[in-house]
Parts: C-alpha cells; sequence; structure tokens
C-alpha cells in the first residue's frame, strides 16, 4: 500500500477520517506506523494529502488530514480503453489489479468463443469484489480515481453496437498473433486497445472487431497471457523512450 485510501463514509469532517477495517491491520503489521506518525492518504476520486494519526490501536484508526491549499492531484490517466476477453477467475483479480495500477480508466470485460460461460459466474464479478480489488490496484500506484468497470456477456451486441462509438476518436487496435502489423509505440492520441483470450480471437470475431474500427497488431510470434500481454502492450503503446 503506497497510499490509504479515504472513502466518503470514512470521513466524520472535511479533515478528520476514521476507520475500522483491513486498512487498521496494514498500518499496525505492514507499515508499522505508529501514533503521531504522517501517512500519505488520497479521497477516492478525490485528491492526494498527507495526514497525520491522531489514534491507532488494533482496531481502529482517526486521521487529521492536512487542509485543502496542500491537496495535490493523482497521477495522469493513460488514455486508453481497455476491452478483454473475460479470462478465468484465477487470472481476473491480477488483470483488475494491474489495470488500474497501470492508470486504465474504463475497462471492458467481453465475451468470446473461447470464454468459458462459467467465467461469468465467479463471484469476483461481483460490484464489491471489482472495487476491492480496483482499490487495491490504486493503493499501488497511489491514484485516486476509480476506474469503470462493464460486463459485457454477449459478444456479437457489443461488437456491432457498442464498439464502433467506444472507438470512436480513438485509434482501434486488436492485439492479434497472426497479425502482421506490429504495435506502435509512443503514441499520442487515444486508444482503444482490444485484447482476446490466450488462445486468441477466431477468425468471425477478428473480422466483427476489424469492421467495428480496430486494426489488428502484434507482439511477435511468442504467445503471452492475458495478465503479462496488457502490461507489455501498454508500455510499448505509451513508451516515450
Amino acid at each position: 500500500m503506497n497510499l490509504l485510501l479515504l472513502s466518503a463514509d470514512d470521513l466524520i469532517s472535511p479533515n478528520c477520517a476514521r476507520f475500522s477495517d483491513r486498512r487498521v491491520q496494514h498500518l499496525n503489521t505492514v507499515l508499522n506506523v505508529k501514533h503521531g506518525d504522517t501517512i500519505k492518504v488520497g479521497i477516492i476520486n478525490g485528491a492526494i494529502c498527507a495526514a497525520h494519526i491522531r489514534h491507532l490501536d488494533a482496531t481502529s484508526v482517526e486521521l487529521e488530514l492536512a487542509p485543502e491549499p496542500k491537496h495535490k492531484s493523482p497521477p495522469p490517466a493513460l488514455p486508453v480503453t481497455l476491452i478483454v476477453a473475460l479470462p478465468r477467475p484465477k487470472m481476473l483479480k491480477r488483470i483488475i489489479q494491474t489495470s488500474a495500477t497501470l492508470g486504465v480508466k474504463r475497462l471492458h470485460f467481453i465475451h468470446s468463443y473461447r470464454v468459458e460461460k462459467s467465467y461469468w459466474q465467479t463471484p469476483l464479478l461481483r460490484p464489491d469484489a471489482v472495487r476491492q480489488n480496483l482499490l487495491l490496484g490504486l493503493e499501488q500506484a497511489g491514484d485516486t480515481m476509480l476506474p469503470e468497470v462493464s460486463l459485457h456477456k454477449r459478444f456479437k451486441p457489443f461488437v456491432e453496437d457498442q464498439l464502433p462509438e467506444i472507438v470512436f476518436g480513438s485509434q482501434g487496435l486488436v492485439a492479434h498473433p497472426a497479425a502482421g502489423t506490429g504495435v506502435p509505440s509512443g503514441v499520442d492520441e487515444k486508444i482503444t486497445l482490444v485484447i482476446g483470450p490466450e488462445g486468441g480471437f477466431i477468425p468471425y470475431e477478428i473480422e466483427k472487431l476489424v469492421a467495428a474500427g480496430c486494426t489488428p497488431v502484434s507482439l511477435g510470434p511468442r504467445i503471452l497471457r492475458v495478465e503479462t500481454a496488457i502490461p507489455v502492450l501498454l508500455s510499448r503503446l505509451f513508451s516515450t523512450g
């Protein structure tokens, strides 16, 4: 945890917060803070500031936040909309956290031919579970702006009815191992990036994605896990070196 995130429910006044949950244990056992210490906190979807620990015990914490003139803005978001074929549950949690850490603010999970229907039943897709993993990703990055996550259980209606509007005003790309074009680097425009399952999209799905405005691109002949492909692709796209 590089940033302790506070929700509106934690605030008992404009400059004071109190909570009793997993964050208390983290402060006590991982960060080893004590009464009187100063830590960095952020308001979810708000600013970042320093906070003085006024009270700390095994079950609760009370913080005094720095006044508003000393607040700072969170780091800038990546100009990307990320669309991912729903991965197996074992990977889903890591992908949500990683996307939030990297600065993705619009994340769509979609169905595809190679996505097992049972994946949509995982409790990790419940709103509370999604939010928790987003918060963990933000805490790692020192960010406060909560990403939006959308679920689309039917491939064709999403690609035909929603994807063209999402792609509009951006460069649409679909990561596809068989593509003859490499992934661009150092882009300075908005990107809509579509990533398929580990087996890739089937030809029909690629055709529909291309029709919706996405250009197939490849990282090369090696097939990467989705959780690996996401940071590699985003690093390549937005690299300035």
